[in-house]
């Protein structure tokens, strides 16, 4: 947990007052039973809707002879992958295989399972109708109370598609960006379940979903009310944040889900996701988390990153972009395919992300249509790096990079074997281990995931 600074440095500007942070639900330590309260929801710290998750079995398994990228910028020629109870063992050449199921990988490559930081599935769920539409709670310019699991529908095809034709083990579910403050993400584990809580990821901290620029604006200023102006964003963002630094501040405040959101953004357990598209802004915004005493993880979409790839290096925040997506609005107008190149050329953090129900089931392509931009001006990236950026990268922005994100001892065995070299539009995931269960395997139609929506319709289990 950060210190909390926040709360002195902050309250001098907004308050002048105390520097002691409360509990929402604290009773005095010398209390009487009988005066305890009759009924008491399950406290913030306490987790209301804790993660359910188990993983599905597995066996011991060795994937020899591949080329392997282990996520953190390594590549291994002829390499073997050994993961049992569900943790890698080792990576590495010439490994012992004993006790082990042994897989050929001869020809083919293994990755870290992809992850997608920035996704609306099961939120925006396909069918893409209006009963399914989920991600935006448009009713006020911030809603920092909402959380993005609860609209999650695990039975959204979307999630099998990502797994299959993508290699996608987790990603965060994200609210949408049509409020300032929109609420929090989720981040899952790409399984099959009942309930959003079986894919809840363990250990993972919240996001917290923010957005600036045209969207918020559009949104309010349509109505008639603020904010109408990029002015009017600040000015409310800033308001918000002063209002829960107070809040923060109480000895016993009344319970007020939103700014307990916000506080525990203040005190570092909830991550800031921040839609933005500007560079401008995105420099804005980093001088108001100084101000008010948080700090942006990421900024996603990020189009104009490269023009401030050293400010971002410094404050480390990374950049969740697309490859190639630009001028479907103004503010997205600036955006340049060398994106990616210029970021890791400035030394800054990139991720590819897809904000998109087809792109998250080929994040390995548009790394490589990045890449690809950038050898064309002359910005050498290797193919380890590039696989970075759709695994440890994002799962460092997402706060899990100490479970997942690359082929490490001891890390979660979220593992693809692609039949090709993974910056081929031509390679696909040929299996998918999550946690070391075996979950898509393209050569065994029996293991095929299904979701319980497509059941019965004709394809079903197709990969498409």
């Amino acid at each position: 947990m950060r210190t909390k600074a926040w709360i002195a440095a902050a309250s001098a500007i907004a308050l002048g007052a105390c520097a002691t942070t409360g509990s929402a639900n604290a009773a005095s330590d010398d209390s009487d039973a009988d005066e305890a309260p009759r009924f008491a929801a399950k406290t913030e710290a306490e987790g209301p809707f804790p993660s359910t998750y188990r993983p599905y079995p597995g066996v011991p398994t060795a994937l020899v002879g591949a080329t392997v990228f282990d996520g953190a910028g390594n590549r291994i020629d002829g390499g073997t992958v050994l993961f049992r109870d569900g943790k890698v063992v080792a990576v590495g050449s010439d490994l012992s295989t004993d006790g082990y199921t042994v897989i050929d990988g001869t020809g083919k490559f293994v990755t870290p399972g992809i992850i997608d930081i920035h996704s609306h599935l099961g939120d925006y769920p396909t069918p893409g109708v209006d009963a399914h539409s989920d991600g935006n709670e448009a009713t006020a310019p911030t809603t920092p109370d909402v959380w993005a699991e609860h609209s999650v529908w695990p039975q959204d095809p979307g999630f099998t598609r990502a797994m299959a034709n993508g290699g996608i083990t987790a990603l965060q579910i994200l609210p949408g960006s049509a409020n300032l403050m929109g609420g929090r993400s989720v981040t899952l584990k790409n399984v099959p379940s009942r309930t959003v809580q079986g894919m809840k990821f363990p250990g993972a901290p919240y996001g917290f979903k923010m957005a600036c620029g045209e969207n918020p604006k559009r949104v309010y200023g349509n109505r008639g009310r603020k904010p109408s102006t990029r002015m009017g964003n600040f000015a409310v963002n800033r308001q918000t944040w002063y209002e829960a630094i107070e809040y923060a501040n109480e000895d016993d405040p009344k319970r007020d889900l939103g700014k307990e959101t916000l506080k525990g953004v203040l005190e570092g357990e909830i991550l800031v996701h921040n839609h933005c598209y500007r560079a401008d802004e995105m420099a804005l915004v980093m001088d108001m988390a100084k101000e008010i005493g948080y700090k942006v993880t990421a900024f996603h979409h990020a189009v104009e990153s490269y023009k401030i790839g050293d400010l971002l290096r410094e404050n480390d925040v990374c950049s969740a972009i697309w490859a190639d997506w630009y001028g479907f609005k103004m503010e997205s107008y600036d955006g340049i395919m060398e994106n990616a190149a210029l970021l890791q050329n400035a030394g800054a953090c990139v991720v590819i992300h897809s904000d998109s129900a087809n792109d998250i089931q080929r994040l390995n392509q548009e790394a490589a249509k990045a890449q690809a931009a950038g050898a064309r001006m002359g910005i050498d990236i290797s193919d380890a790096t590039v696989i970075g950026w759709i695994t440890l990268n994002a799962a460092k922005a997402m706060g899990i990079d100490d479970m997942t994100g690359s082929l490490e001892e001891g890390k979660m065995a979220d593992v693809v074997l692609w039949n090709g070299d993974p910056l081929s539009v031509y390679s696909r995931p040929e299996k998918v281990w999550i946690d070391g269960a075996l979950l898509f395997d393209a050569m065994d139609r029996k293991r095929r995931p299904v979701s319980d929506f497509e059941l019965g319709q004709p394809g079903e289990g197709d990969v498409k």
